[in-house]
């Protein structure tokens, strides 16, 4: 198999974006995008370090980001699973990207920047929620905004298709599989949503 080693031959295969590709680009947020991005509940972090890269859905029952500035947005870090997988990643390399979705809309506004982490007590208790705050909250500092094109959520049906879930494995069965047994299994599926309704925020 040949690979694609030279930008020149990448470009060859698929020609020049067309001007709305790169005029809808903006480096702050603007009246269009702040409405969008204040409706969505759920984006994906993307962040990169020296171990590689990782993607982390980010949700709330609200907007998932508070914005400081027309350049800066806050997204708290709610209760996980202490990997810190993310935040490692952002102390040592702030380089991060947000994607932002809305339930029933095909489109996705992405944020680039970079980010850094705080647990200011002033910032985190902007996020409180049933006397509960985040341990710490991501500041990004916006590079560019814009909007992605449709045609991937509608070829995947995203909004469309239903429940799909119904044959998939739990996770109790993944972490069964991948520690050959030792954890997970019905036992850690039967209590997982009861610990997670207490421990949400």
């Amino acid at each position: 198999m040949d690979y694609i080693t030279d930008l020149s031959a990448l470009e060859a295969l698929y020609g020049q974006p067309g001007q709305p590709a790169l005029r809808k680009v903006v480096t702050r947020m603007t009246p269009l995008y702040r409405q969008w991005i204040m409706a969505s509940r759920l984006c994906i972090l993307g962040t990169v370090g020296p171990e590689g890269t990782d993607g982390s859905p980010r949700g709330d029952d609200g907007p998932v980001v508070q914005e400081l500035d027309d350049t800066t947005l806050a997204l708290p870090d709610w209760r996980g699973n202490n990997r810190l997988d993310s935040l490692r990643n952002i102390v040592r390399d702030g380089r991060v990207s947000l994607m932002f979705l809305v339930p029933g809309s095909n489109n996705v506004v992405r944020v680039n920047g970079t980010a850094r982490l705080t647990a200011d007590a002033g910032l985190c208790a902007r996020f409180e929620k049933g006397g509960k705050q985040p341990a710490t909250v991501i500041v990004v500092s916006i590079s560019e905004i814009y909007s992605q094109c449709a045609r991937a959520l509608m070829r995947a049906r995203t909004w469309k298709s239903g429940d799909e879930s119904a044959d998939l494995p739990t996770v109790g069965a993944l972490l069964a599989e991948a520690s050959s047994g030792e954890e997970g299994g019905a036992a850690y599926d039967a209590e997982w949503h009861g610990r997670a309704e207490k421990t949400m925020w």
